[in-house]
């Protein structure tokens, strides 16, 4: 099957077997997967035409959201969330086979920044001491142990991974927390809206908000904006602006099409008040059953 038989070019962090990638092949099942490296990759490929549509990382319920990906969306690139991918995520520390049966003795353990803090606990009590290397994804991670085989290390991730590599899982679900979930964003150059059987009735909206200096009582008014209108939220949350301490931008998630009445009103006060309003974009969830 040649790149021209595919309706889309679909950027993911990889490499293959990454929670990201995961997220993507059951959205995706049919369409060209293009792995990259890092979050700002996927973002400038679809940002540069270079693939139709990327999926990437935004929050995790352990860990919180992933600033990469929320500011390089407010700061440096200019497009949409199109859809959203919740998947449920399980830990797992999985080394070379033929250290399978003495695997306590690893020397080092490999995995995603996020993934080593999602398992803080399970590891300060397991293996305190020993060192924690960071890489661009698990899978990154479990294709390194695979790349290595003389050396006792270990890496964090999903069964995927250890499967496509090669590797033994030796603990699995080490992850501190049993709800462990990370939301993932789909985006692309226009304003569109993935549409699959399985989604989420809900629908959502996500704007990214910049208050006016220097006035007290701004976020209040901006939150009264939704509030009167019963226009629920979501979520809200802070990131700095980069020009100064102090300074910052919202991020909101907002319960609402962008394009119904109330939400256009909404919209409309917001500038009123001197607000910033760039809006991502109304999309759909997905659940993704797959960890």
């Amino acid at each position: 099957m040649t790149s021209k038989e595919w309706e889309n070019r679909v950027a993911y962090l990889g490499p293959t077997g990454t929670f990201t990638y995961l997220a993507t092949q059951e959205l995706f099942p049919n369409e060209w997967l293009i792995p990259y490296k890092t979050i700002p990759e996927c973002i400038e490929a679809v940002a540069s035409n270079q693939v139709d549509l990327a999926v990437v990382p935004v929050e995790n319920a352990l860990e919180g959201s992933v600033p990469l990906t929320i500011d390089y969306l407010y700061h440096e690139a200019d497009l949409y969330v199109v859809g959203e991918v919740l998947s449920p995520i399980a830990q797992h520390l999985m080394v070379n086979p033929k250290f399978a049966d003495h695997w306590e003795g690893i020397e080092g353990i490999y995995s995603h920044p996020h993934a080593l803090a999602q398992c803080h606990k399970y590891l300060y009590y397991r293996f305190r001491g020993i060192q924690l290397n960071p890489t661009t994804s698990t899978a990154a991670a479990a294709q390194y142990i695979a790349e290595n085989p003389d050396q006792c290390i270990a890496a964090i991730g999903n069964s995927s991974a250890a499967e496509t590599y090669g590797l033994k899982i030796v603990q699995d679900n080490i992850h501190d927390f049993h709800f462990n979930h990370t939301r993932f964003f789909v985006l692309s150059r226009t304003n569109q809206r993935i549409e699959r059987d399985h989604r989420d009735e809900q629908i959502k909206t996500t704007v990214m908000i910049t208050l006016p200096n220097d006035r007290s009582g701004a976020l209040h008014q901006v939150l009264s904006v939704f509030a009167w209108r019963q226009i629920n939220l979501s979520k809200i949350e802070s990131r700095p602006l980069k020009t100064g301490l102090g300074d910052y931008f919202f991020i909101v998630d907002v319960l609402e099409d962008e394009n119904a009445p109330m939400m256009r009103g909404a919209m409309d006060e917001l500038s009123a008040l001197g607000c910033s309003v760039k809006s991502l974009g109304t999309y759909y969830t997905y659940q993704n059953s797959h960890d």
